[in-house]
């Protein structure tokens, strides 16, 4: 895993659930297909509506024609990201979209443990509101060990709780790859 993730921003409001991130009509393709499952990533936010508060202005696509990657790796959020149905398929829709970190103020608990669970994504928790300091496209450095976001754009520096004991499961690759990693399990 990278110590240092460069990229830029997609901006979200508040309460962004499940079936904005892989809306359900969506989650008949394969996840074990190499390129079926690449379809998580196309549809990835792609029914988040235009009226959703705090979507990036203009309503900038977060996949771009028949692409299945975006070219926002993290995602900026409000209070209670990924609400709503427990369904894995979220953090890996947006994993397969290239999505490395998620910053919200705060998650639904079962789309946290989901990205961890399955090593998809950071879910870092911001310390302060960001979703209305940063805007979509902003560039972005994020230094994972010492959980300092910069807004290059801005020239703003942030503050995010730390991932403590997750952050070894991320980064064995999911949760069973850690427990064996760490003679949990043989």
């Amino acid at each position: 895993m990278e110590k240092i993730i460069k990229g830029k921003a997609y901006v979200l409001g508040n309460n962004i659930d499940t079936d904005q991130i892989i809306p359900a009509e969506h989650l008949v393709y394969s996840l074990s297909d190499p390129e079926e499952s690449k379809k998580y990533g196309h549809f990835a936010l792609s029914s988040v509506p235009i009226s959703q508060a705090g979507l990036p202005e203009g309503g900038h696509p977060f996949i771009k024609g028949d692409n299945y990657q975006s070219e926002y790796n993290i995602v900026i959020g409000g209070s209670n990201f990924g609400c709503g149905s427990s369904r894995e398929h979220a953090p890996f829709a947006l994993q397969v979209a290239g999505v490395q970190a998620i910053i919200a103020e705060s998650y639904a608990r079962i789309f946290y443990r989901n990205c961890v669970d399955g090593g998809f994504l950071l879910p870092y928790e911001s310390i302060e509101k960001l979703n209305d300091q940063i805007k979509t496209g902003d560039e972005l450095e994020l230094d994972v060990h010492n959980n300092i976001l910069k807004n290059i754009t801005t020239g703003k520096t942030y503050n995010l709780r730390s991932l403590g004991d997750i952050l070894p499961i991320i980064e064995a690759g999911d949760i069973f790859k850690y427990a064996r990693q760490s003679g949990m399990i043989a």
